[in-house]
Parts: C-alpha cells; sequence; structure tokens
C-alpha cells in the first residue's frame, strides 16, 4: 500500500500545561533525566539512574516491582506524591515546548506539544517498524495507570529549508533566556523555552497544517497512544499524544543501529549452526590466522562466508561498516561474546530465497535486520523474538559487555540508510521491529505530559 501525503489538517500540535520538575527540590536537572525507557541499558544502566537522585524520572517511566500490574501501580503512586510533593508542577498556562540539544558536533532543536493522533491511511504520521505487542501492552498499562505522557516521541518532518513558519519562531525564540539548562553525562546541553504567544503558535500550526512526520523513535508508545484512544469514546486529551518534531531539512537525525543480545545463544552454539565446527571460543586474528577476506576454515560457505576480524570493537565496527558498504557483500552482520568478534557476510543467495518472505520489496527482503530475524534467528538459530531470549541494546559496547559476563552472542548491525527508510514508510512497509535508530533522542523527564490537566 502506498502512503499519501497528508490529508486533512496534517500536523496539528497542540499546546499543553507542561508537567516539570522543580529545580529547588532535586539535586540536579541532569540528575533526574534518563534516557527513553527503551535505551536504558538494564540491570546496569537502570540501577544507575535510580541511585543518581531519588525523584530520578526512571521510576516512573520503568518501574520495578514484582508484576507488571505493581510495577504500574508504583509507578502511578510515585507521580501522584512527587505531584503533591512538589518535586513535580504543573507549569500556569499551555504552551509548546522549543527544545535544543547540543554537543561538541550536533545542534538539534524542534518544539515539544501535543500532537493530534491520526491512523496511518492519513498520511499524516508515517511509522516505519512493527512493534511487539507484549511492549504495547506494558506500556498501555502504564499510561492508563499514570494517566499522563511521560515523555516524548521523537517525530521528523521536512520543512523547506528556510527560517520561515515553524522555524522562524523557534529560531526567534532560542534568542531569548531558556525555561531551563542542564548538562548530561553522555555531554549534551539541553535547553528549553516556552511559546505561549498566540501569533506564535498561529504561526506554527499554519506551518505544520501541511506537513507529514515520520516516526524516528517511540513507535511503540505512538501504537500505544493510537490503542488508547480507542478505548475513549468521547473526545478528550487522550486524542493528543507528546511528541517532539524535529524539522531534519535544517537539523538532520543521525541514524545508527540497534544491536541483537541472544541470552540463551551461546557463541560455540552459534557457529556450530552455522558451520562452523570445534568453536568453543570466538577466534581471534593471529599471525598466521586467515586474513580478511578468506573464509574461515571449516565454516563450508554454506550460509554466510565467516570471518574472524581484529578487536578493539571500533576498529571491529569499522571492519563491519566496510563490509557492508563493500559492493556484492550482501549483508553483514559483527558477532561479538567470549573474547572476539567474527563477521558474517555473503549470505547464500539460495538459502536467502528459501527463507525470506517473497511478497514484499526488494528493499525490504534485504535489510539486515529482514536477514537477521527470517534466515538466521527463525531459520538456523531458532531463536523466539521473546524478552527471554533477545534483548534491544543500542549501544555496540554495552551488547559486547553483557554478552561476555552472561555467556550470550551480540550480534552487532550496520545502520540503515535513511532513505530506505522514507521510502518504505511512504510504501506503508514496515521493517522488522526494532531496525533503526534515529537521534539524538530527547532527554526524558525535562517535560511531561499529566493527562488530567487537559
Amino acid at each position: 500500500m502506498s502512503i499519501p501525503g497528508p490529508v486533512g489538517q496534517g500536523l496539528q500540535l497542540a499546546p499543553f500545561r507542561g508537567l516539570r520538575y522543580v529545580a529547588e527540590r532535586v539535586g540536579s536537572l541532569a540528575a533526574v533525566t534518563s534516557p527513553p525507557y527503551d535505551v536504558v541499558v538494564r540491570p546496569d544502566g537502570l540501577r544507575a539512574l535510580e541511585t543518581a537522585d531519588p525523584y530520578n524520572i526512571v521510576r516512573l517511566i520503568l518501574p520495578q516491582a514484582g508484576t507488571p500490574a505493581d510495577r504500574h501501580r508504583q509507578a502511578a503512586e510515585t507521580l501522584r506524591r512527587w505531584q503533591a510533593d512538589g518535586i513535580l508542577a504543573p507549569d500556569p498556562e499551555p504552551a509548546l515546548y522549543v527544545y535544543e540539544q547540543r554537543d561538541g558536533h550536533v545542534l538539534q532543536r524542534g518544539i515539544i506539544g501535543a500532537l493530534r493522533l491520526s491512523p496511518r491511511e492519513e498520511g499524516v504520521v508515517l511509522p516505519h517498524e512493527e512493534v511487539m505487542p507484549h511492549v504495547v501492552e506494558d506500556r498501555a498499562a502504564l499510561m492508563r495507570a499514570t494517566d499522563a505522557n511521560l515523555e516524548p516521541l521523537l517525530l521528523a518532518y521536512r520543512g523547506d529549508g528556510s527560517v520561515t513558519g515553524a522555524a522562524a519562531v523557534l529560531e526567534r525564540t532560542v534568542q531569548g533566556s531558556p525555561l531551563l539548562s542542564t548538562l548530561t553525562e553522555d555531554g549534551f546541553s539541553h535547553h528549553l523555552w516556552r511559546v505561549t504567544d498566540p501569533a506564535d503558535l498561529a504561526q506554527i500550526a499554519a506551518d505544520l497544517r501541511h506537513r507529514q512526520a515520520l516516526i524516528a523513535d517511540g513507535h511503540h508508545r505512538w501504537a500505544t497512544y493510537l490503542r488508547l484512544r480507542e478505548e475513549r469514546t468521547e473526545p478528550g486529551p487522550w486524542d493528543f499524544g507528546l511528541v517532539l518534531l524535529v524539522d531534519t531539512a535544517r537539523y538532520p537525525l543521525r541514524v545508527r543501529a540497534i544491536h541483537r543480545l541472544l541470552h540463551q545463544l551461546s557463541p560455540a552454539e552459534a557457529l556450530a549452526a552455522l558451520g562452523a565446527p570445534d568453536a568453543h571460543r570466538m577466534p581471534v586474528p593471529v599471525p598466521g590466522s586467515p586474513t580478511p577476506g578468506s573464509p574461515t576454515p571449516g565454516s563450508g560457505g554454506a550460509a554466510f562466508r565467516i570471518r574472524p576480524v581484529a578487536g578493539p570493537l571500533p576498529q571491529a565496527l569499522a571492519t563491519l561498516a566496510k563490509a557492508a558498504d563493500e559492493p556484492g557483500a550482501g549483508n553483514a552482520f559483527l558477532l561479538a561474546g567470549h573474547g572476539g568478534f567474527l563477521l558474517l557476510d555473503r549470505p547464500d543467495p539460495a538459502l536467502l530465497a528459501r527463507t525470506i518472505p517473497a511478497d514484499r520489496p526488494e528493499a525490504w527482503r534485504t535489510l539486515d535486520a529482514t536477514v537477521l530475524h527470517s534466515l538466521l534467528l527463525q531459520h538456523i538459530w531458532k531463536v523466539p523474538d521473546t524478552p527471554g531470549h533477545i534483548g534491544y541494546i543500542h549501544d555496540a559496547a554495552a551488547a559486547v559487555e553483557q554478552a561476555e559476563r552472561h555467556g550470550g552472542t551480540a550480534v552487532l548491525m550496520h545502520p540503515v540508510r535513511e532513505g530506505v527508510v522514507h521510502d518504505l514508510a511512504r510504501q506503508g512497509i514496515p521493517m522488522p521491529h526494532k531496525s533503526t535508530s534515529f537521534g539524538p533522542k530527547p532527554a526524558s523527564g525535562l517535560v511531561l505530559r499529566s493527562l488530567a490537566l487537559g
């Protein structure tokens, strides 16, 4: 199905009364922020955030308790208590929020607001990935319990590159003093401004009503927004969801990969299934070992060409990037765990033809994520796509560290090209879940949306 351009009113971004931390009541604004819930590396990153400040937002977006119902109830109680105690307080009037992230190499600016929800067929908001039902159900239960949007999605739209319309309001707003500023441990500075002037709000609305947006980050939360809206029979605050809109004509996003951690598949088992005998550990290149470009002895070349590559991790990732861009290499993956790295590339065309669904476009059938899940995970390794078997980790070093610590296997991915993402989204063809990681992602905890405030 091909998705048309936006119909009707396009993007409709509404002001809302932001719920924000009271700076005087917390150790620091940086200490109460967190990456988005699905980027937090668990358990180590979760513990670090929980101990950074007793009021860190992770206690709301990733509450810890014995059962899902207890977790959601705990988050709701925590949110109510923090508001009663003055830790979180609503802004005095509805506003849109200009949000800036900056480090030494990246400057990103966008507008945070409550976006009118729209079904895919309207062509206003385009998802590009499939979602996992159990994640949507968990997020839905959390939003029902808290009656809040706790962190914004990241949506990308493309303006005309000029400083007019919404871009003009944004650039004018950042000339004033920010509402808040903080510097997080990842080196990013964060600034937030409030937009309340009716003329500015009207200018933004007039510009966005002609725009179409791609979900860059937050597919599960968008699917959650839509599910919760369907549960309501009357119009109300559930018709809108908290988002950050970024004009990528002015502030291009970066596309990174999301890596897989196979909890219950050891490197030896992974290699044996691929046809590499006596694989008690990941081979590390030493003098006299196979040189890059030659198959590992015993690999048979049946499913993939298998080559040991030298570390450390940055060097191994550079080898993966080179292989992914090499003409004729096809799909490429880096296996890590138990002390070394293996490069898999040049998958067998006949095997691909037997295992990859044929009812999708060529761009979808040749995606690394498609080949990984259809050929490697389902056909060769027979790994179920459940949380107990597969973890999705944005940071390659964290994936490798956890694989080595617990005896699993990390599958490191190469980023997909942004143009492929947009093309498939416009065709209405969802990519496999967790295929891309757009960024930089908005920090969670700077502004929340309580639906009780309207």
